[in-house]
């Protein structure tokens, strides 16, 4: 979390603590204050995690261009993960901005990173799909985001130019 917006939300709390303790304000606002206080640090834990350049834990989209890989390898200090960037398409177009997402460790999905890496260094793109696995319905923000999805990697198919 940056500075500024951790010292915004010490003074925050700050003035919430002082209202609470000092003010002659009654019983029910008082209860109201540390209501909203406390449904505002969920709306500030989204807004943190939204910040540009931190990975999301959020699903991959749909249909993406692979621009980059960190693999970490589970050990006995880190479980691991896999932090991928990626510029998702749409309409068969590239977004404007690329987008950070990060996945629980599998080795399957190390295995098809390191080979679309590869090929990448070699100047072939690679675009992939994430689909949602077969009974993975319900509440998906109560699963781990790399478990319910199932991610292919190929070759960004070469552009047809017109005969001249």
């Amino acid at each position: 979390m940056s500075l500024p917006l951790l010292l915004s939300l010490v003074s925050l709390a700050f003035v919430a603590v002082l209202a609470l303790l000092w003010s002659r304000w009654p019983a029910w606002l008082k209860g109201l204050l540390v209501l909203s206080l406390s449904g505002f640090y969920f709306f500030a834990a989204e807004a943190v995690s939204q910040l540009a350049g931190w990975p999301t834990a959020e699903p991959l989209p749909e249909q993406f261009v692979l621009l980059a890989a960190v693999i970490e390898e589970p050990n006995n200090k880190r479980p691991g993960g896999l932090q991928l960037w990626v510029q998702p398409l749409e309409e068969g177009k590239p977004a404007a901005q690329a987008r950070a997402f990060s996945l629980a460790y599998r080795k399957d999905l190390h295995a098809l990173l390191n080979e679309s890496l590869k090929k990448t260094r070699e100047g072939v793109a690679q675009v992939g799909s994430a689909t949602l696995k077969k009974g993975q319905g319900g509440l998906a923000w109560l699963r781990p985001s790399g478990s319910e999805q199932q991610i292919k990697l190929r070759d960004l198919p070469v552009p047809q130019l017109p005969e001249k």
